[in-house]
């Protein structure tokens, strides 16, 4: 009799929508791994010791793209991403390949999920400890 496994159907199997490493010179030398589907975005660091995280992209409050002359020169940038999430509140996705068109559908993936889960921006702001209760000013 065969044994059912119980965590499988908890676990979702989103297509992967994009996956690159952290790169040295253009090259993809890293054993940093950064990916994203429609709901999360991973990062995964190191190679003994390693350390994976996930975001939820609707927790996304801003997105910032960097490419300094040494970037340019190999045609990478990195783009960095403000969270209300408490434990990574500023993920830095450094030294990728076109890190313009990682930006662009980074913004509007983490639209369509605000849009699907019916999250306004100040709700956000207000998560993130942006807002404070005892501040007098009002925020309308």
């Amino acid at each position: 009799m065969a044994k059912t496994d119980r965590l499988s159907e908890y676990v979702e199997n989103e297509p992967i929508i994009w996956k690159d490493r952290k790169r040295y010179l253009g090259l993809p030398i890293s054993f940093t791994v950064y990916k994203f589907d429609h709901n999360r975005f991973y990062s995964k660091y190191g190679l003994v010791n390693t350390r994976e995280e996930e975001t939820l992209l609707y927790r996304v409050l801003d997105i910032k793209l960097k490419s300094s002359m040494w970037q340019k020169i190999f045609r990478v940038g990195t783009v960095t991403l403000f969270t209300a999430d408490q434990s990574t509140p500023q993920i830095e996705i450094k030294n990728i390949k076109h890190p313009a068109k990682v930006k662009a559908a980074l913004s509007k993936i983490v639209e369509e999920e605000r849009d699907e889960k019916r999250i306004l921006g100040k709700e956000m702001f207000g998560a993130a400890g942006m807002l404070d209760s005892t501040n007098p000013i009002d925020y309308v």
